[in-house]
């Protein structure tokens, strides 16, 4: 039997009487089921027509700590009227720090016509601009955007990056003054970086310069150029070898963050590191500004971008409170006493 009746009419030919009236409508019934069925595929092709666009935003990132700005972004994005799943879909690859995966990935996002990139280091939005031509992208950069060529100027990007600066290298010889406060014996610090890594080297320098001026304090610069060779530096370390890790701006060391804590806590030695969250994950110290905030600050950047602004109207941002966190429990566990002077200046003690 016919779906509209036993005289097997179709839709059209009883849309076509019912608009007809000389029309003899032969089954009234099943004609007005009809109509009701044409109205209800009608309006709820108008109602899916009418749903606001999900934006796709592809995210690139070095994994690890840096997890914390892809949580501020989603708060700040939050705040501004945009829910996940609805106004924005975030698809995430992790590089691990990795530069050749961050190029493949923003090449990807690219080719898949995503809206908007975001990109949580410096490490990664320097290849991710490589790989890329049209796509605007949204950056967090530890080292001056303008210096390394991210953008023309702090006031008028010039071009499609555009976003939030923290002086995260800026910092690096205050990490270690404030690190030799805190361990006044402190002799041989290690560090990891790839020399490949611009940003890493001129941490590095910034490191060498200061152990140079602290007098004693010698660094150990340990290059390592992929994840596989970092994890195999890190493990090869010996007890007593050196008395402190002194963390770089490396997005590949950074996405170890845990192996680090781990090994550091074993072998006693203390630790200090460029991203706050890393002194919650066990790290003993932390000298930087919250990369939760500078995700949530991200985020007017990413909405204005997808309604319509061009990134070169957007002038880049800086986030400049900077916090001393300290963990005691971490102190205790490697027999660490924070001097008094160092502990009354922390923003946040971890007990």
């Amino acid at each position: 039997m016919d779906w509209l009746g036993q005289r097997g009419e179709s839709v059209s030919t009883s849309w076509d009487r019912l608009r007809n009236p000389k029309s003899k409508i032969k089954n009234p019934k099943w004609v007005g089921l009809s109509v009701i069925a044409f109205v209800l595929v009608v309006a709820g092709a108008v109602a899916h027509a009418q749903q606001p666009k999900a934006y796709r935003v592809g995210v690139i990132t070095a994994g690890g700590p840096w997890y914390e700005a892809i949580d501020g972004l989603r708060v700040g994005l939050r705040k501004l009227g945009f829910e996940e799943g609805k106004q924005f879909i975030l698809t995430i690859r992790d590089t691990k720090g990795d530069a050749k995966a961050a190029e493949e990935a923003a090449r990807n996002f690219e080719q898949e016509k995503v809206d908007l990139i975001y990109t949580t280091s410096t490490s990664v939005t320097t290849p991710a601009r490589r790989a890329t031509a049209d796509i605007p992208i949204v950056f967090n950069a530890g080292a001056d955007p303008v210096d390394i060529g991210l953008v023309d100027s702090f006031a008028k990007p010039g071009g499609r990056l555009t976003g939030v600066f923290t002086r995260n290298t800026d910092l690096t010889a205050k990490r270690l003054e404030i690190l030799k406060e805190m361990v006044p014996k402190l002799r041989r610090v290690v560090t990891f970086y790839d020399p490949r890594n611009p940003v890493a080297s001129q941490s590095a320098k910034l490191a060498r310069e200061e152990a140079v001026r602290l007098r004693r304090v010698e660094l150990v610069e340990r290059h390592v150029t992929s994840v596989e060779e970092l994890q195999a530096a890190v493990r090869a370390l010996r007890a007593g070898e050196v008395d402190a890790f002194f963390e770089v701006s490396d997005a590949m060391v950074a996405s170890q963050t845990q192996l680090i804590i781990d090994t550091a806590r074993v072998k006693k030695l203390a630790t200090m590191f460029n991203i706050q969250s890393s002194v919650i994950m066990g790290g003993l110290a932390s000298y930087s500004v919250s990369r939760d905030e500078v995700g949530r600050v991200s985020a007017k950047y990413v909405q204005r971008i997808l309604t319509g602004v061009k990134p070169k109207d957007l002038p880049v941002e800086g986030v400049d409170k900077i916090d001393l966190i300290i963990n005691l429990k971490t102190a205790k566990e490697i027999g660490l006493t924070i001097p008094p002077n160092v502990l009354v200046r922390a923003q946040k003690v971890i007990r």
